[in-house]
């Protein structure tokens, strides 16, 4: 069964607000065993509106549609598939009661313009949404299934779980897209291609989709099949061999961040961490405390830009940033050991760098990152010359990089033995 996903909005059209209910939707509905074969995105005009869903309709079984339901002027797309499929308005006085009830739960008059949200095509079934006034609609027309749901996503997600999903799953569909989800650090995507492209021709049921991040690369091996054994154990004799292939650079099989897969080492090993920052301005702190239970191994950080703060707050001698500038190779190390000392922790990491635009030299370019790691036998460095010039970019990806420095101190052996 195939689908198309139709965002409507005219800002989607502009560079303030971004499509990611089509995101949301295209996996729920992949893993169901619909395969979504067309995206669009389009403004509120009537004609493009009209455009869109007759081009969807000849080309997919299912229809689903995000945005067009509210109560204003531009909210068109009821009444643009209504016309498309021949069908009548009428207001459904229950939507209609449960919009006014919603009003006067807050103290609240409802606008007679509220009362368009209550219109439904003849033979809809109207699907209630329990967090906005716009219910979703549910239409059935010459085999084909044309689903209208809200644009605000809490709403969408909601209505779609409770609503759309346990609808579609009564369709019988057999087949069912079975993927993973590879993560890789510290090699361009041009060699990641290199090292796992001879496979493809060995497992040609599958299709593997490449991405590239700040944060590294993701590999997506997939299989469409109704065989849900077969094609697991295909996934996982592809990605084992992916897995070879890649080596030391491959941090997660399952689609893991890189935070969690540090987590998880920090707390199989029962040690702690804390940071000391400067050029990624507590993005590292900030990953790490992402995940739940990081009280068990984060014992705090610093951001300590100025120069003054280093030496204070971590203990950087002053003459060492006065000979070696603060981004150098000294500068990281002794970042590291001395939030360690300060924090009592099993690691300490210090980043340093020149984020940019301005700020470079030729013998310290935008993109130099200096990533420490310290601990209590020792310590090591790492620079990196991350070659975009984007500050956002070159912070995401240092920050990367420093969590890559603490899950390669677990894969290989502890400093005093390197």
């Amino acid at each position: 069964m195939r689908a198309e996903i139709i965002a409507v909005g005219s800002e989607l059209l502009t560079p303030y607000r971004v499509d990611t209910n089509s995101l949301f939707l295209t996996d729920e509905l992949n893993r169901i065993g619909i395969r979504v074969v067309h995206k669009a995105v389009v403004g509120d005009t009537p004609e493009e509106m009209r455009s869109s869903f007759r081009h969807a309709l000849g080309r997919a079984d299912v229809v689903v549609s995000t945005g067009g339901l509210g109560p204003t002027d531009d909210d068109r797309t009821r009444q643009t598939v209504a016309e498309l499929l021949g069908r009548k308005l009428h207001t459904d006085e229950g939507i209609l009661q449960r919009i006014r009830e919603r009003f006067r739960r807050y103290n609240r008059a409802m606008p007679e313009i509220n009362a368009r949200q209550a219109l439904v095509p003849e033979g809809a079934t109207v699907l209630p949404n329990a967090r906005g006034s716009a219910p979703g609609l549910w239409i059935e027309s010459g085999g084909h299934i044309v689903i209208l749901l809200p644009g605000v996503p809490m709403e969408l997600h909601a209505l779609f779980e409770k609503e759309v999903k346990p609808r579609l799953l009564q369709l019988g569909l057999t087949e069912r897209l079975f993927t993973r989800d590879l993560r890789i650090v510290g090699l361009p995507e041009s060699e990641v291609e290199q090292r796992v492209s001879p496979l493809y021709a060995l497992y040609p049921e599958t299709e593997t989709t490449i991405l590239a991040a700040p944060t590294g690369i993701q590999l997506h091996p997939s299989i469409w099949s109704n065989d849900a054994g077969s094609a697991e154990n295909m996934l996982e004799e592809i990605s084992e061999r992916m897995a070879l292939a890649l080596g030391e650079y491959l941090y997660t099989t399952r689609g893991e961040t890189l935070e969690q897969v540090v987590g998880r080492v920090l707390t199989e090993n029962r040690a702690t961490i804390a940071v000391a920052e400067s050029c990624t301005g507590g993005m590292l702190a900030e990953r790490l405390t992402n995940m739940p239970g990081s009280s068990a191994y984060f014992q705090g950080g610093v951001v300590c830009y100025s120069n003054e703060l280093k030496t204070s707050l971590v203990g950087v001698p002053p003459d060492m940033i006065e000979n070696t500038g603060a981004v150098s190779s000294e500068v990281a190390l002794a970042l590291a050991d001395g939030i360690r000392r300060r924090a009592g922790a099993t690691l300490g990491v210090g980043v340093t760098g020149i984020a940019g635009p301005g700020g470079g030299s030729p013998e310290k370019p935008v993109g130099l990152v200096h990533v420490g790691i310290a601990d209590e036998q020792g310590s090591r460095e790492k620079a990196f010359r991350f070659p975009y010039g984007d500050r956002d970019r070159i912070r995401q990806q240092a920050a990367q990089a420093a969590l890559d420095a603490v899950r390669r101190y677990f894969l290989f052996p502890p400093l005093a033995r390197s």
